[in-house]
């Protein structure tokens, strides 16, 4: 199975250009901008048009429509369109679970106080689950910001190590992305930085598990966009 994942395109999804080809593409939140259903309407299209066979979304803290005016934009998703929000969907076997919330910040859509708010949410990731979709990342890894220390969550980090889901997806920290590896989970920031970073893409193959990545942005996209075959950073 190939994957194709992304995150925080913000309405730039066209300054993407060709998304690469894959069995499954995979949105991490921050799909919008303002959040608005005018703004959704205009990415669901485009969602519609990609030609993968599965494509799954979970909103983010800019998706307020999602949070706000829910019925409404579930209704302009497209059937081949799967959303998720703190639910699950079996795709070829491989068990994905989403879900949008992140650590307060401002006054943005699926914000918890961090501590039991949050702790809740993650406790109904299933312990089954192969493939972790959150919005946010988890404290420590893919969370380092514009400014000193770690934007994570340290709750959601606890819930991956009980659940040891076999890739955790992520994006809202735009200045981190990447690959990582702890234990046996595979950690993947799939931030495009608003488009200015290229799709994550790689290859999974379930029994026995493997991870192949096929490209692995540079972190620092507005640097350069080295793309590099094999990335395992250190934490």
């Amino acid at each position: 199975m190939r994957i194709v994942a992304v995150a925080d395109t913000h309405t730039y999804q066209a300054d993407l250009g060709e998304i690469p080809f894959g069995d499954v593409f995979l949105h991490a939140g921050d799909l919008l901008q303002a959040g608005t259903l005018d703004e959704w309407a205009f990415v669901a299209a485009w969602l519609s048009d990609l030609p993968h066979r599965y494509k799954v979304i979970i909103a983010g803290n800019h998706d307020r429509c999602f949070a706000e005016h829910r019925e409404q934009a579930l209704a302009m998703l497209d059937p081949s369109v799967i959303y998720l929000e703190d639910s699950g969907v079996i795709l070829d076997g491989l068990r994905f679970w989403g879900s949008p919330w992140q650590p307060a910040y401002n006054d943005w859509a699926f914000n918890l106080p961090r501590g039991s708010a949050l702790a809740d949410k993650w406790a109904l990731i299933p312990s089954h689950t192969d493939i972790l979709i959150s919005h946010g990342p988890p404290q420590g890894i893919g969370d380092r910001g514009p400014t000193d220390g770690r934007a994570g969550c340290a709750d959601l980090r606890a819930a991956v190590r009980r659940t040891s889901p076999k890739v955790h997806l992520f994006g809202h920290i735009h200045q981190d992305g990447g690959l990582w590896s702890e234990e046996s989970t595979i950690f993947l920031n799939v931030t495009t930085w608003e488009s200015e970073r290229p799709p994550t893409v790689f290859d999974i193959q379930p029994h026995p598990f493997r991870l192949h990545p096929v490209q692995i942005p540079h972190p620092h996209a507005r640097e350069s966009y080295e793309i590099r075959p094999s990335c395992v950073r250190k934490m």
